[in-house]
């Protein structure tokens, strides 16, 4: 009967930390080619749509501008330094909103927290700022169908004033949801995508700022 030898130091294949399904070696979120994780890559994706949607109403603006008929124009109703004031307290959220990115990486909740509903009370001080100016316009015989000035100036304003609105509300929902600890992924990486997102309506804003309220028609 042939001897049957068993090895017992025979070594099990070596596990590198991760799987062939886009797993990091923590268990954590799917990574892209990009080096980008799936929730990154589908914010920046968002972001690319928001930029042709803007980029539409600002030419559509840059167009019209000049077409207020027998209406105000630009240079009757614009006050230039409650804009600026405002266009201010919204640069000065981006601010903010890198402290709480920054918090959050530490895994510094209570400062992340606080950083959060600052950006989130900057975002709502621009807001107020621009409900005042629209009912400063209208009072001045500025309504959305007196003109196609008036019409392409509400409309890409009042685009980017629900747009900031919707980040005040991730904001302050987002610093509730840290507050009860109900976030089960990457919390930095939560918190960065909402800074990604406010990051990009401020930037948004410094163009629709120069171009439509520093550049005379």
């Amino acid at each position: 009967m042939a001897d049957i030898t068993i090895h017992e130091g025979a070594a099990a294949p070596a596990d590198h930390g991760h799987d062939d399904h886009g797993h990091d070696d923590h268990g954590g979120a799917h990574v892209t080619s990009t080096g980008l994780s799936n929730n990154k890559l589908a914010m920046w994706l968002f972001l690319g749509s928001e930029c042709l949607l803007f980029g539409g109403l600002i030419s559509t603006y840059m167009l019209y501008r000049g077409r207020h008929g027998g209406g105000p124009g630009p240079a009757q109703v614009f006050d230039i330094p409650l804009t600026s004031v405002s266009s201010f307290v919204l640069l000065m959220s981006s601010l903010t909103m890198v402290l709480a990115v920054n918090s959050a990486k530490r895994l510094d909740d209570r400062n992340t927290r606080l950083w959060l509903m600052a950006t989130a009370l900057l975002g709502a001080l621009f807001v107020g700022g621009q409900v005042y100016e629209f009912t400063a316009f209208y009072q001045e015989g500025l309504g959305f169908t007196t003109s196609l000035f008036s019409s392409s100036f509400f409309t890409l304003t009042g685009f980017h004033g629900v747009h900031v609105t919707l980040g005040v509300v991730m904001l302050i929902a987002l610093a509730a949801i840290i507050g009860r600890g109900r976030i089960s992924g990457d919390k930095a990486e939560v918190v960065e995508m909402v800074g990604l997102y406010w990051h990009f309506v401020d930037v948004v804003w410094v163009v629709i700022f120069t171009l439509v309220y520093l550049i005379p028609a």
